[in-house]
């Protein structure tokens, strides 16, 4: 924190906890040296001593009062094995080529806020200098950038793209005050790497193969109906939804359908982005988002670079799907 703007962005002032803090004698004073008046790897060593004499303070009972109050240690709601049958349909629909990885639970820091429009608050930071994943496409699209800069080394015009997918269970800081949204969750996610090839033939092509696998996924976990929302974020994409209605209009079950009014996902997606939701009685349940981001431009510095990503909510899907859903049996196993 720079001591001519001290609060460039007004977080100080809208965080009553901070400036409670900081009008400790010296406060600002520590803040701008844990920001910026000592090393990373300093500054990790630090907090790994805080942390250490703290835990060494802890009483069992401390810790155990501690488990029944952290919204973030509780087990999930949705049984292992209801989640596993929806992971699994997941898992069936998943195209050959598409390869599952198994990611850390940790990335680096500001993996999620760096290249993409993530408030770092909403994420759950390390005394070393990493943080918890707060979504699978995060980390598979440090892992396609990667492995698009190898090629592109090898090959300055390769557009071979990269295929992957894992799901995980994640965590988000953020409070949420709709009911039964959850502090730790689990996200099947998918992501496709590539290069423009010209006339958006790689955002038509990799977008058809994400929802297609989408209406497979969902007809296999037992879900009967469907809509998915299309939004155009630019007007040369615009063609590209055109041709997507017009080629997955036919799928059974599935409304595809234009959604111009969309206003979430503004300033994350770029070009088209999508939402997915499930029929749920007489209402729809969202369940599924993706669309097209530029951080594998902006991690390979290359502007040709295009990336896809799709995320599904599996805990989600399997409390939308119905009872007799192969999903949903023994839900409360």
């Amino acid at each position: 924190m720079r001591r001519d703007d001290p609060d460039p962005d007004g977080e100080i002032q809208a965080n009553p906890a901070l400036r409670r803090i900081l009008r400790r004698p010296r406060g600002t004073e520590l803040l701008d040296l844990l920001t910026e008046g000592m090393s990373g790897g300093d500054l990790t060593t630090l907090l790994l001593e805080v942390f250490r004499r703290r835990a060494d303070q802890l009483s069992p009972a401390e810790v155990m009062r501690r488990y029944r109050s952290d919204r973030f240690v509780a087990p999930a709601p949705i049984s292992f094995a209801a989640l596993r049958r929806t992971e699994d349909a997941l898992l069936s629909a998943l195209p050959d080529d598409f390869e599952m990885l198994v990611p850390a639970p940790v990335l680096p820091l500001a993996a999620h806020s760096a290249v993409a429009t993530v408030d770092p608050r909403k994420v759950i930071a390390t005394v070393r200098g990493s943080e918890v994943a707060a979504d699978p496409t995060n980390a598979l699209a440090l892992e396609a950038s990667l492995r698009r800069s190898q090629a592109l080394a090898a090959d300055a015009r390769s557009s071979t793209p990269v295929r992957l997918a894992a799901s995980q269970r994640v965590v988000r800081a953020q409070h949420f005050k709709t009911p039964g949204m959850l502090a730790h969750f689990q996200i099947f996610g998918l992501v496709t790497a590539g290069r423009d090839t010209g006339n958006r033939s790689f955002e038509y092509q990799q977008l058809t193969e994400h929802l297609r696998f989408a209406a497979r996924a969902l007809a296999a976990a037992g879900v009967q109906r469907a809509r998915i929302g299309l939004t155009c974020l630019d007007d040369a994409s615009r063609p590209v939804i055109g041709r997507l209605c017009d080629d997955l209009g036919a799928l059974p079950g599935i409304a595809v359908l234009e959604d111009p009014d969309r206003t979430s996902g503004s300033g994350y997606y770029t070009g088209v982005c999508f939402k997915i939701c499930a029929g749920v009685e007489d209402h729809f349940v969202e369940v599924a988002d993706g669309g097209f981001v530029d951080w594998s431009q902006l991690l390979t510095g290359s502007r040709k670079e295009r990336l896809l990503i799709s995320g599904f909510g599996v805990d989600r899907l399997t409390e939308s799907l119905p009872p007799s859903a192969p999903g949903r049996s023994g839900n409360h196993d």
